[in-house]
């Protein structure tokens, strides 16, 4: 699989190269926003990005922006920033996860390698391959989500993952750790933020395709839930 490193920092893009081809995978470079758009259409085999936030002639939240409007693509963000809505920023705007510099190159492979696992075989459950939790239909397979009246809703993997897992399993709470572990498929760590914004921003889609269904509900203090019908 191929991966696209994408930083302005040449030295952070060539450290990042050697540990992501030291584990079998190939690396694809980019320094810009605008050409790291130009690597991704160009390239339909890259399988992952690792994404700076701060740099020239696009940022990486305007990439994000971008490649969101029609593809998956996992992005795995880097920044210098710290602040709780650096973070949030991101994650609205389609990130999978985040890492903040300076960061150990060890704990981004381990991030590099969840996200690639979680979009080859997605959140595994014994349940069927098609879901219908109101006025949606959840295709497992294909990844896609509609109304029953065939409009489209546009996902994140991890928005999909949510939804999945939570219309897998009519009227169980799950709890933000729950969800982080089962999704992200990692152990949670200060993992609560995370899933909200997902949830908040995965309900805002439903909301609008749906004229306002409330398909997931919060249990105050506890987590999240689908009701069966």
């Amino acid at each position: 699989m191929k991966i696209l490193v994408v930083d302005d920092d040449k030295d952070i893009v060539e450290l990042l190269s050697i540990y992501i081809k030291n584990e079998g995978y190939e690396v694809e470079k980019a320094y810009n926003g605008k050409e790291a758009l130009t690597k991704i259409n160009t390239n339909p085999d890259i399988a992952l990005m690792i994404l700076d936030i701060m740099m020239p002639q696009m940022d990486g939240i305007e990439v994000i922006k971008e490649i969101r409007k029609d593809s998956q693509l996992p992005v795995l963000m880097l920044s210098a920033k710290t602040n709780d809505m650096d973070k949030i920023q991101g994650l609205i705007q389609g990130a999978d996860d985040y890492v903040t510099k300076p960061f150990n190159p060890l704990e981004v492979m381990a991030r590099v390698k969840s996200l690639l696992r979680r979009a080859q075989h997605d959140v595994k459950n014994d349940v069927p391959d098609v879901l219908k939790v109101g006025s949606l239909v959840i295709k497992k397979d294909s990844h896609e989500v509609e109304t029953v009246t065939g409009k489209s809703i546009q996902l994140t993997a991890l928005e999909f993952g949510i939804l999945y897992l939570l219309a897998s399993h009519p009227n169980r709470v799950f709890s933000a750790d729950d969800i982080f572990e089962r999704v992200w498929q990692q152990e949670s760590v200060v993992s609560a933020k995370t899933v909200m914004v997902h949830v908040s921003h995965l309900r805002d889609k439903i909301e609008e395709a749906t004229d306002g269904e409330k398909v997931i509900q919060t249990v105050w203090g506890v987590g999240y839930k689908v009701e069966s019908h």
